[in-house]
């Protein structure tokens, strides 16, 4: 695929995306098309089986890009809401794609751009990035449901309501993040967990995802009742039956996919 606002990258079963928007990874319309296209892809291919995000620049991403608004509005009946609509799904895909996703968290992540690093699985971040929702500076209020959903009440009503920011370090001081690093540290650091991922078994892994991410909106009963359905499942895989070999064995699992 062919992207303008993205690059995507692919090496040992991990592929890498890169927000390429400069200046500062502003979020319009066709970088969230590019978005949606490229994890969409994902699902499908065989290849990857872990996914990192992260961006070119100094900036994760600085959210999105208020200039196109006055061209939406000009659109007529139906146009916010379409451009809502491209807004969630662009998350939603990252969310929502089979293959587990790392979030390579370059610099500040900032509205939107938050909101693509919660639509991930797992959260690193560089020394000199921070996370903020400052729609409330700019007129606007967006971002409460995130923000209730990953801090306390107090805190994410704070954000909320002054758009404060939150650093890498105090992200990780409080357990929301995996590692809080120096910038040139970040990649390899997040290269090598995408890589230990990618060696698991690929059915496991794309299971365990959705298993994750179905399990957030139920009750402990059913949710525990879900993933014993799964393991079951599981159980019949070629896959699973060659892990158990191979750990009795004392051998890397070479498997199939089935």
């Amino acid at each position: 695929m062919s992207f303008k606002h993205i690059e995507v990258e692919q090496q040992d079963g991990v592929a890498i995306v890169y927000l390429n928007r400069p200046p500062v990874n502003a979020q319009n319309a066709e970088l969230r098309a590019e978005l949606i296209g490229a994890f969409d892809a994902f699902n499908d291919d065989d290849e990857v089986r872990c996914v990192v995000l992260t961006a070119r620049g100094n900036v994760f991403s600085a959210g999105a890009d208020i200039s196109e608004r006055p061209a939406i509005k000009k659109r007529g009946p139906g146009a916010y809401w379409n451009h809502n609509r491209l807004v969630r799904e662009a998350s939603l895909s990252i969310a929502d794609c089979s293959k587990p996703v790392i979030a390579a968290v370059n610099g500040p992540a900032i509205g939107a751009g938050f909101g693509l690093m919660a639509a991930c699985d797992i959260w690193i971040c560089s020394n000199n990035a921070y996370v903020s929702m400052p729609e409330i500076n700019v007129g606007l209020a967006g971002g409460t449901a995130l923000l209730q959903r990953v801090f306390g009440k107090s805190r994410a009503r704070r954000m909320f309501y002054t758009g404060m920011k939150v650093s890498a370090d105090e992200l990780y001081r409080v357990g929301l993040i995996e590692a809080s690093l120096p910038p040139d540290e970040l990649m390899p650091y997040a290269l090598e967990l995408a890589r230990e991922i990618a060696g698991k078994a690929p059915l496991a892994l794309q299971y365990a995802k959705q298993a994750a991410q179905v399990t957030l909106s139920m009750p402990q009963r059913e949710g525990y009742r879900y993933e014993q359905n799964i393991t079951v499942a599981l159980s019949n895989t070629e896959d699973a039956q060659e892990a158990q070999r191979a750990f009795l064995e004392k051998r890397r699992p070479q498997y199939k996919g089935r």
